[in-house]
């Protein structure tokens, strides 16, 4: 969670350079290369069903990607990813089939309303609309990894969805970022990608040799909190006390919601590195490997 969210403060800077499309681009293509390199994408293992959710899958996530840089170039990182939150939250309650469950999800609403303070009139609606959609898109994501990555585990899965997310960046993205290239945004680039989503996905199959997906996705669901620490620590956006509370809220609202978000896990043969989950099911709030 440290990893990512400091590669969305530091992504901060890249957006003055080359805009959150073309940062998005960017990072993507940085990761999509790391990515193939390290699992050769299973072309041959390909089916030809599978092949429109893989695409679908990489669209969103170029989308997710896009939205939530252009989110945090407006408002906020913290409040950003408080709002963004609210998407696998809704998948959560979603999944539990009951309507308790939907309480978790209007306490996180409560924690964001605290975030952005409308009654102070400064809310800015592009900001939180494009946050919103970047929730959207990681609800989606949760969604359709979920049938992705049934059957293609671990890097095997991101080599093949990646790439699909890179150019669909590349649409906005180069001609955002045409005419300011150079060396040094190359390179800081890389290093984002090696930030998020490189480092993240390593430190994930190690967690989750350890845990249980339960567990997992409980203390994943601070990630709305580093997103405010290194907010404040990185981009110096100290939140005021309300805004304390609200993230307080979201982070509980996040950590119930975990617990009775679930869903029946597959037999479907995998593809490419084993499952490390060591639980019976998977965990709802999983990670990003764009935002």
């Amino acid at each position: 969670m440290l990893s990512v969210q400091l590669s969305s403060a530091l992504a901060v800077g890249l957006i003055d350079a080359v805009g959150p499309a073309g940062t998005a681009w960017l990072r993507l293509s940085m990761g999509a290369v790391i990515f193939v390199a390290i699992a050769r994408p299973p072309l041959r293992s390909l089916r030809r069903p599978e092949v429109p959710w893989i695409l679908v899958l990489g669209v969103a996530t170029g989308l997710m990607t896009v939205f939530f840089l252009a989110a945090i170039e407006r408002i906020p990182l913290g409040t950003a990813v408080a709002v963004e939150f609210l998407g696998p939250l809704a998948v959560a309650a979603w999944r539990a089939h009951a309507r308790s469950a939907l309480a978790w999800p209007a306490l996180a609403v409560v924690g964001v309303v605290l975030m952005t303070r409308p009654w102070t009139g400064e809310i800015n609606t592009a900001g939180l609309a494009f946050a919103g959609l970047a929730g959207v898109g990681w609800a989606t994501y949760i969604l359709l990894t979920q049938r992705i990555g049934d059957r293609y585990a671990g890097t095997t899965g991101l080599s093949l969805t990646i790439p699909v997310a890179a150019l669909t960046a590349a649409v906005a993205g180069i001609p955002q970022a045409h005419g300011h290239l150079s060396g040094q945004v190359l390179l800081t680039a890389l290093g984002l990608a090696l930030l998020m989503p490189v480092l993240p996905f390593v430190c994930e199959m190690v967690a989750l040799r350890h845990m249980t997906p339960t567990a997992f996705g409980t203390l994943m669901a601070l990630e709305p909190a580093f997103g405010v620490l290194l907010g404040a620590m990185v981009l110096h956006q100290t939140p005021a006390a309300f805004q304390l509370v609200g993230i307080a809220l979201v982070v509980a609202a996040g950590a119930g919601a975990q617990r009775v978000g679930r869903r029946t896990p597959t037999d479907e043969p995998v593809v490419g590195s084993p499952p490390i989950a060591i639980g019976k099911e998977p965990t709802e709030l999983v990670t990003r490997t764009t935002s």
